[in-house]
This record gives structure tokens, C-alpha cells and sequence, in this order.
């Protein structure tokens, strides 16, 4: 029995480590498609970021619903579901780069974040309950290295086709009149119809793969971590180190996603060609590959997840201070390290904002998925903050609040109500 369970794990896990490569691919697609719909689209500093609202507004709007949906169908099928609605969405971006508008880039977007919102809902509970709740970080963690070899892979693979020769096209379209001008553009905005069509062609095979594989499902009653703890309470609103968390949800994914979602815009605000530039993200996402090999290796053997978020919430703010009072190679290394020391900080948040909820799982797990709001709204807002005092580098001090928080809650909120 013991043995048919381990495989039964494993099995569970590498499905579920198949879709943290897809999340990785898609969500790290973002940080090209800023600087490339810039171009194609002509858009502001601020207008740029509306990528990352239309993306991340989705889990906010949808986290709900999904919870609801997966009760109806259950986890394997609501992964299928979410699968075939993000191919959906991939497809809106051939009328939207066939028309450039701007508009409809942004609703395929968002479409493609409510699949994504609900396989998220799914997944992350799904992770966590598979062992034990101080383990859950190392487990995360290994779903967290093939979200960001994705990603990795999808700034390299995107960049290369969507932002090849960027720096001579931006130049070439200053010497164009308004028909060249518009040619040239839309040209440009062709390029990601083929590897948005081969995305879309992808998910829609998975969707149908997962639909008609065997897999176990986790029922309701696999889902109550230590539900006896619950067995008094009515309403998730009595359980306040929830609603914390998926405030520190929140705040980690905004900071995360302006750690590789502008890299690329702080790299040529620092004198580097965007041809160069355009990779940083990639940096990035090495830090966090190390951050979560540490997190593999260290948690919990040798610290606890708590104190593992105690440190490196610290060593981010430091990192952030640096990126803003250097230049050069120093910034861009103390930029990249941001990514090390995210690292644990979803591992290490969800476990902690879930632990007792018992039958509200589901439903906490819904409104954790709703913090990653947060990617919609800081993004934007760290646009708009540079915009209005003319330097990318020195709006990242409004990083250090977001940070600030997320310490509280490692210090003292997660014991909130308990």
C-alpha cells in the first residue's frame, strides 16, 4: 500500500509539475510582450504595465468562481477546463496582432489568466496537502523550479522572435512617415501570431491529454489540514492569518512581477541596449531557480520556512536599496538577486496562510489566488510613479513597503486568530 501511494504521489506531482511549467511559460511571456507591444502598439511608461493588469486582474476577478467551478467538476477536470480556456485567450492575440490593437491583446490576456486562475486554484492546494505542512515549502519549491525554467525559457524562445533587431526597428521608425510608419508596425505586431497560434494548438492537446488521463482525484476531505481546528468556525472571514496572507500574496507577487516584468525597461534606463536588455529577465529567473534549489535543500532541515522569509525579506529590501543607489553591473546583479530572495516567499506563505482551515481550504485557497491581484496593480503603479518623477531606477523605493509587510506577517501576522 505504501509503495502503490508513493507512485500515486509522484504521479500527482509531475502532473501537476507539467502545468507550473505551462503557468512559468505564459506568466514570464509578459516581460517580453511590455517592451515588444510598447513598440507595436506605441504605447506610454504606464500604458506598457496595463499587460501585466489585464493578466493578473484575472485571478482576482476569477479565484471565486474557479473554487465553485472545482467543486462541480473536481480538480483533473478543472485543470482541463482552465487548459482550454487559456487556449482561448492565446488565440485572441491573431485578430489583435492582425489589427494591432491594443485592446484586444489586453481581453486575450485576461482570458488567458482565468484559465490560468483556475488551474492555480487547483493546483496549489492540490501540492500542498500532498505531505506534510512543514515540507510544503521544498515541495512548492520544486513546482517553483519548473514554473521558472518556463519562464526562462519563454523570454528566450518570445524574445528572440518578437524582439529581434528591437533597437534598429525603434531607430528606423523615427525616419518613416506616418504609411511606412504604420507598415513597419504592423509587421512587427505579425510576429507573434505564429507562436501564439503553436501555444494555443498546445494547450488545447493538454487540455484534451489531462481530460481523458488517470489521475486521483483529491476529494474535500484530503483538503482539511488540521481540521479540527475549524470544526467551531462559520465563516472564512474567522480566520484573520488567512486574509494577511492573501494581503501578503499580494504585495510578494506585485514585487515579483516588477522584478522581471521591468527589467528590461531598468536595463536601458541604465545604458544598455534593448537587444541586451531584453534578456535580463532571464537573470532573474536564474536567482530564483538557486533561491528554490535552496529552498529544496535547506527547508526544513536546516530553517524553517518562517525564518528561511525572515531573512530574505530583509536581504530584498537591501537588494532594492542597492538597485536604487548603484549603476551599472552592481544594480543590475542586486536587481537579479531580488529573484534569489523571492524565492521562498510563496512556499513559504501559503502554507502558512492555509494551516487550519479545514473545509475552507478550498475557499482560502481561492482567496490567496485573489492576491495575486497584485501583479495588476503594483506593476502599474511603479509605471506610473516613474513617469511622474522622470526615473525607472528611484521608483523602486516603493518596493520597500510591500516588503515591510510582508515581514509583519512573517513576524507576528500568520499567528493572527490562531
Amino acid at each position: 500500500m505504501s509503495n502503490e501511494k508513493n507512485v500515486s504521489v509522484s504521479y500527482q506531482i509531475s502532473i501537476i509539475g507539467i502545468l507550473f511549467f505551462i503557468f512559468g511559460f505564459i506568466t514570464w511571456a509578459n516581460g517580453t510582450l511590455i517592451p515588444y507591444l510598447k513598440i507595436a502598439c506605441e504605447l506610454n511608461d504606464t500604458q506598457q504595465y496595463y499587460v501585466a493588469t489585464a493578466f493578473f486582474a484575472a485571478y482576482f476577478i476569477m479565484a471565486i468562481p474557479s473554487s465553485i467551478i472545482l467543486k462541480k467538476t473536481g480538480f483533473k477536470n478543472g485543470m482541463s477546463v482552465g487548459l482550454f480556456i487559456m487556449a482561448v485567450g492565446a488565440i485572441l492575440f491573431i485578430p489583435a496582432a492582425q489589427t494591432r490593437t491594443y485592446n484586444l491583446f489586453l481581453f486575450g490576456l485576461f482570458i488567458i489568466g482565468t484559465g490560468l486562475a483556475l488551474l492555480q486554484t487547483a493546483a496549489n492546494p492540490f501540492v500542498t496537502v500532498l505531505g506534510p505542512l512543514e515540507s510544503a515549502a521544498q515541495r512548492i519549491s520544486i513546482m517553483g523550479i519548473c514554473n521558472k525554467i518556463a519562464g526562462i525559457c519563454a523570454i528566450y524562445v518570445l524574445g528572440s522572435i518578437a524582439l529581434k533587431n528591437a533597437d534598429q526597428i525603434k531607430e528606423k521608425l523615427l525616419t518613416l512617415n506616418a504609411t511606412e510608419k504604420a507598415a513597419e508596425l504592423d509587421t512587427l505586431a505579425a510576429r507573434v501570431i505564429q507562436p501564439y497560434t503553436i501555444l494555443a494548438i498546445v494547450l488545447l492537446v493538454l487540455a484534451i491529454a489531462i481530460f481523458f488521463i488517470k489521475m486521483p482525484e483529491v476529494h474535500e476531505e484530503e483538503t482539511n489540514i488540521d481540521s479540527e481546528k475549524s470544526t467551531n468556525k462559520t465563516s472564512i472571514f474567522q480566520f484573520p492569518h488567512l486574509l494577511l496572507g492573501a494581503l501578503a500574496i499580494f504585495f510578494y507577487v506585485g514585487v515579483e512581477v516588477i522584478s522581471y516584468d521591468t527589467f528590461a525597461n531598468f536595463g536601458e534606463h541604465l545604458g544598455y541596449k534593448l537587444d541586451v536588455a531584453k534578456n535580463f529577465p532571464t537573470y532573474t529567473g536564474y536567482a530564483l531557480l538557486g533561491g528554490y534549489i535552496f529552498n529544496i535543500i535547506a527547508i526544513p532541515k536546516y530553517i524553517s520556512q518562517q525564518k528561511a522569509m525572515l531573512f530574505l525579506t530583509i536581504l530584498s529590501m537591501l537588494l532594492v536599496l542597492l538597485a536604487v543607489f548603484t549603476s551599472g553591473q552592481v544594480a543590475i546583479i542586486s536587481f537579479m538577486l531580488l529573484g534569489f530572495s523571492n524565492a521562498v516567499m510563496w512556499p513559504a506563505i501559503w502554507p502558512l496562510a492555509i494551516d487550519g482551515l479545514g473545509r475552507f481550504t478550498k475557499i482560502g485557497s481561492a482567496f490567496l489566488i485573489m492576491g495575486i491581484v497584485g501583479g495588476a496593480i503594483l506593476p502599474p503603479l511603479y509605471g506610473k510613479i516613474s513617469q511622474l518623477i522622470g526615473n525607472n531606477q528611484t521608483a523602486y523605493l516603493m518596493m520597500i513597503p510591500c516588503y515591510l509587510y510582508i515581514l509583519y506577517y512573517t513576524i507576528s501576522g500568520h499567528k493572527a486568530g490562531k
